[in-house]
């Protein structure tokens, strides 16, 4: 699920109001205290802060290292397969290629489908989009194909008229911020005779000129949020080409990315298509390679970073273009997941509709049915899913189907590293009914390709934050079903005893997600075991 960079959207507006972190005074057991931080993170903190622990380390994180030295130890569960529906993974990336699913009854690169499964050469998994890469968003291609009936007709114009305004106003607004900022950077730069500099250097310098001041004004803004101006560009340059991206592609009504591909993507049965090479396209799709390494990074070795779960194998279906992905790849991509044997399927991605809806929950019934559990992304529009003008599919609340889908599956908010009123992400979905649970979800550092790493934000990184949770847990304690994992993560998480701010508004947490807590792994395995106990 695409998010644009929360801080080049925010440098666009120019809205940031820096936050006042806070601590948290009891332990993961207990109930959390609404404490006033005394220090911001360090640097070293903010690489690993969805792994530390709330009483330990003064943040909202899910105290995997805590778990790890604690209760997991030297402990080896049983090998649990993870399958991972997002953009391609980096299959040779540093900290992911030991951790790769590999088929054992196929032949890698004889073109022959070993495994009589239907899919030639699946050695780690799949690849639904061929080589494609830019999609139309779905609303784009129900009034490009004139699909569905007139109600899905005229939800799908809204959106577009919508997003095709908004789209064509930013370009050119983020240009010409971009020039401001570039412009006053130069100026001060030469006058105060500094390459770089600092908010007390500005104190010394008079703007010449009300656009010059206006610029200034936004200098001192970028780094009042502790942002140094050439990294401030950059996010700018960043979304210029996104929002570009958007226009040339995403709501481009000529547009058609599935040509490559070669099949009817509106027909099921047509399932002779893509190929067994799930690896990105290229290094701009960084969202798949993101996630995996949140979920299963090797903790292994001393490389880049550390996966939430150890122990387990990561299958990598690409079926998630730069754009909105297409229900049957998402639902033939789910059941392969289950034929292969996977027990955790995570799903970053969603989209406002769905023409094809019931395909994908079809597939997850069959998911249900054979125990896998299944961890969805919230989204990133900052609305309440439990309203039904704020649609967002997959989901298990507005089912075609006469049962049910909630029991198997897990939907996350996002969390920021901020303990207080901000801990939630402006740009999370919530819901009492919709969302489950919150996870780490912004400033998340994780593996990216060509064996790099960096910081990504979205509820695509606090949904495989959970399904890792969700990882650990089934290989541990497998007597445990996918409803009762989803169970303890829910039922285990840490309540949070103050109000939390959505837009303008202060909500208790239980007003925001069904089980009103945040996840925490420590007090899942404590709950866990005493479950398995039981048994």
């Amino acid at each position: 699920m695409k998010i644009t960079p929360t801080r080049f959207l925010l440098l666009g507006i120019i809205s940031l109001i820096a936050s006042s972190a806070a601590v948290l005074a009891q332990g993961p057991t207990k109930a959390l205290s609404p404490v006033a931080r005394t220090r911001p993170l360090t640097e070293k903190e903010m690489l690993r802060w969805a792994h530390l622990d709330p009483i330990q380390d003064t943040v909202p994180g899910m105290s995997i290292d805590r778990a790890y030295a604690e209760l997991i130890k030297k402990r080896k569960g049983q090998p649990i397969l993870v399958a991972i529906i997002d953009s391609g993974i980096d299959l040779a990336h540093e900290d992911l290629k030991n951790v790769l699913w590999k088929n054992p009854k196929e032949i890698a690169g004889d073109g022959i489908d070993n495994d009589q499964n239907g899919y030639v050469d699946d050695v780690h998994g799949y690849n639904f989009l061929g080589e494609s890469s830019e999609e139309q968003l779905e609303f784009v291609r129900i009034l490009a194909k004139n699909l569905g009936d007139p109600i899905l007709q005229k939800k799908a114009s809204a959106l577009y008229e919508t997003e095709l305004a908004a789209a064509k106003a930013s370009v050119p607004q983020f240009e010409q911020i971009e020039k401001f900022i570039s412009a006053a950077h130069q100026t001060l730069q030469k006058k105060l005779g500094k390459e770089s500099y600092t908010l007390k250097d500005l104190e010394s310098y008079v703007p010449e000129g009300e656009e010059e001041e206006r610029a200034i004004w936004m200098v001192n803004q970028v780094l009042g949020m502790g942002q140094d101006i050439p990294s401030a560009l950059a996010d700018l340059r960043e979304g210029i080409v996104y929002y570009q991206s958007r226009l040339d592609f995403n709501l481009n009504l000529e547009f058609d990315g599935r040509k490559p591909v070669g099949d009817n993507p509106y027909d099921i049965q047509d399932k002779t298509y893509g190929n067994g090479n799930p690896t990105h396209r290229k290094d701009s799709e960084s969202h798949g390679t993101h996630v995996a390494g949140i979920l299963a990074a090797n903790r292994a070795t001393k490389k880049g970073m550390k996966g939430v779960a150890q122990g387990v194998q990561i299958m990598a279906l690409r079926a998630v273009p730069d754009g909105d992905e297409y229900d049957k790849d998402i639902a033939l991509a789910i059941r392969y997941a289950v034929d292969q044997g996977a027990k955790v399927i995570n799903a970053s991605f969603g989209k406002k509709l769905s023409p094809n809806a019931s395909w994908v929950q079809e597939a997850l019934q069959y998911a249900a049915a054979k125990d896998v559990l299944f961890v969805h992304a919230a989204g990133n529009d900052g609305v309440d899913l439990d309203d039904p003008e704020n649609s967002n599919y997959p989901n298990d609340q507005y089912s075609q189907l006469p049962s049910p889908m909630n029991d198997n599956y897990l939907t996350v908010g996002a969390l920021t590293p901020n303990y207080g009123p901000d801990m939630i992400a402006s740009f999370s979905n919530y819901g009492k009914r919709s969302v489950d649970i919150f996870a780490p979800g912004e400033e998340i550092y994780s593996t990216l390709p060509v064996d790099s790493y960096g910081f990504e934000g979205g509820t695509s990184m606090a949904a495989p934050a959970v399904a890792g949770m969700a990882a650990v847990i089934r290989s541990l304690y497998p007597q445990l079903s996918a409803v009762q994992v989803k169970g303890v993560i829910l039922d285990s998480g840490l309540n949070v005893p103050l109000q939390v701010r959505v837009g303008d508004q202060e909500h208790a947490l239980e007003d925001l997600c069904t089980s009103g807590k945040i996840a925490n792994l420590y007090t899942a395995l404590l709950l866990a075991d005493q479950l398995a106990g039981k048994k």
